[in-house]
């Protein structure tokens, strides 16, 4: 028999999860059981979940074939991510056990465009430098010099949304020549004046490179020491996409030779210890990561690019339609023209 109201175990959950949660049940009137659980889901933490029709979890949860099988004894038949990826969740052992997997397909891009964008210029002018020296009264514009973004080049790896909304931001913003590298083109982007060129001329021209292409076989470690020694000497590379997209010991030595002249990142191959905790006590042990946050020219932010009020409002009224629709028996409904359903190809 199905609950007239479902009840979900939200898992890795922040202060931020909970209010934007209750915020969207409230706004879609939608009337659910919550339980927050602050730990990740995984096999040691699974046993959480019993009693509840549902599981929320997101990027860095562990959904292995043990807590898949384990949900499934306890009755659940629906896990919901609050995000797009789910290469966490073993899609085939849910769909052999008939758990639903549904996720959110997108969320505002513009918020990932706009991050990247606040990269470059944070880099380019030393914000975080400028910030640091005046609130100790230093006043002196020594090691303060930027460039003008108009007219340099800039190279956009990956024109889906989010690339080809930074591409325009760039274009009809700041009038950067701007130009781009994906399988398939934007007819949209090549309307506005950007032109598609080779890996290769973008690697050899550009003043700026960002990447926004997902992680694929074809595109892990686009950013190698052989892509890097092709670049213009002093580039600035910029990655909120995936950070596998990134060989970091490659940046690392482009850094330490000046090939690479800023580098700003939202993310990190081997993040999922790090980002969205607080480390501040502990430390860091992972030595690559640590000696790139030694650099003055490079920024890391906390894979935060797409925190923002609105998506964290889209992501949560996407999530609980999700729960709602397969509560009735209906399936998660479409977000817009986007399927919400993680499917597993048939091999």
């Amino acid at each position: 028999p199905r609950m007239t109201s479902g009840s979900m175990a939200v898992f890795s959950c922040k202060p931020y999860d909970k209010e934007f949660f209750e915020k969207a049940a409230a706004d879609l009137d939608l009337k659910f059981r919550f339980e927050f659980f602050e730990p990740l889901l995984e096999k040691s933490t699974v046993r959480l979940a019993e009693g509840f029709d549902a599981v929320c979890v997101f990027v860095n949860d562990k959904v292995d074939a043990d807590v898949i099988s384990a949900l499934s004894s306890y009755g659940i038949k629906l896990i919901v991510l609050r995000c797009a990826g789910f290469n966490n969740v073993d899609v085939e052992k849910a769909a052999e056990l008939g758990v639903t997997v549904a996720r959110v397909p997108a969320y505002s891009p513009h918020a990932v465009a706009e991050h990247a964008v606040a990269l470059m210029l944070s880099l380019n002018r030393r914000i975080p430098q400028a910030w640091a020296k005046t609130r100790n009264g230093n006043f002196s514009l020594v090691g303060q010099l930027g460039f003008d973004m108009v007219g340099k080049r800039v190279g956009i790896i990956g024109t889906g949304l989010i690339g080809g909304i930074t591409a325009e931001i760039l274009k009809k913003g700041f009038r950067c020549d701007v130009v781009a590298f994906d399988v398939q083109r934007s007819a949209q982007l090549e309307g506005c004046g950007i032109s598609y060129v080779s890996l290769d001329e973008l690697f050899r021209t550009c003043d700026i490179l960002s990447l926004h292409a997902p992680l694929l076989p074809s595109t892990q470690h686009i950013i190698n020491a052989e892509s890097i020694a092709k670049m213009k000497p002093g580039v600035m590379i910029i990655n909120t996409s995936r950070g596998g997209l990134i060989h970091t010991q490659s940046l690392i030595d482009g850094l330490k030779n000046k090939q690479i002249g800023y580098a700003g990142l939202d993310v990190y191959c081997k993040e999922g210890p790090y980002m969205f905790e607080d480390l501040s006590h502990a430390g860091i042990d992972d030595d690559v990561f640590a000696r790139l946050m030694t650099f003055p020219n490079v920024i890391v932010t906390a894979h935060q690019a797409f925190f923002t009020m609105e998506a964290l409002t889209v992501i949560s009224q996407t999530t609980l339609r999700n729960a709602d629709g397969a509560h009735r028996g209906l399936g998660p409904p479409r977000q817009g023209e986007l399927d919400t359903v993680v499917r597993h190809a048939p091999t």
